[in-house]
């Protein structure tokens, strides 16, 4: 998928910082890499410290968290294609101190293999939940990230290729069943939650969209978004994505007439 040029110009617009009235104990910066995947920094402000999420273009994470003035002291990988863990083994080379998170010794230079409900923290504040996903791989990991010393923001979860914005992933090792479990798992966040996914795929997604639900209102906020941004990672919430992603919205009247759950019966 060809994305314009401008993408990697306009993500650090994109940084989403959850609010504070003083000061941000956690943000999320994307670092776009390859031709459309997503990288990221989860910042905690009080300490300085980041996880790279999926860091497959080290040097240029690492130059994005230079900018930033933090150090990075973790790997968070969501599964193991290499375009998501093809970069831990320089991540390891120039951190060798850092641990490489992900949910099974597939991933590239895993130190710390998680499984679902496993929890870790990235500097004093942030408190990060791995929620396992499986389908578009076995060892899919999702992160759910929050600050519990500060109630006021919203949260994150990073989720890799398992759920986009307006779509979800490949069902490369799964099946259709597992993909509607865990977007359902995935569902029971809280609504208020920051979706950080892998790739940006929003304006096929849209049009997948429009076709099976022309008539959306859900849709036609998405479309917005989508002529708005570059980068729409980010931008969008849990409570959204059930108000216009055709794969977590199976029991719509519209979506049982296209007969899209067919894709996900356990038959």
């Amino acid at each position: 998928m060809f994305l314009p040029r401008s993408l990697h110009d306009c993500a650090r617009l994109s940084c989403r910082t959850f609010a504070s009235s003083v000061r941000t104990p956690m943000k999320v910066v994307p670092v776009p890499v390859r031709q459309d995947n997503y990288a990221y920094l989860l910042v905690d402000e009080g300490t300085n410290k980041a996880a790279a999420v999926d860091p497959f273009d080290v040097a240029k994470v690492a130059s994005a968290a230079e900018g930033l003035g933090v150090s990075i002291v973790a790997a968070i990988t969501t599964h193991h294609h290499p375009d998501h863990s093809g970069g831990n083994g320089d991540f390891a080379r120039k951190y060798p101190n850092a641990p490489i998170y992900g949910g099974s010794d597939k991933v590239e230079s895993v130190s710390k293999i998680i499984k679902d409900k496993d929890e870790f923290r990235i500097g004093d504040n942030i408190h990060v939940r791995c929620l396992a996903t499986p389908c578009h791989t076995q060892d899919s990991i999702c992160y759910y990230v929050t600050d519990p010393t500060d109630a006021s923001h919203p949260g994150g979860v990073f989720t890799g290729d398992t759920l986009f914005v307006g779509g979800c992933g490949r069902f490369f090792e799964g099946t259709g069943d597992e993909m509607n479990r865990a977007l359902k798992y995935l569902g029971t966040l809280p609504d208020k939650t920051i979706v950080y996914n892998g790739h940006e795929y929003t304006a096929s997604n849209l049009a997948f969209g429009k076709f099976v639900e022309p008539n959306s209102p859900g849709i036609a906020r998405l479309s917005e978004i989508v002529k708005n941004n570059d980068v729409t990672t980010g931008k969008t919430t849990i409570a959204e994505e059930k108000e216009w992603n055709v794969f977590i919205r199976l029991d719509a009247p519209a979506i049982r007439q296209v007969g899209l759950s067919f894709l996900f019966s356990p038959y």
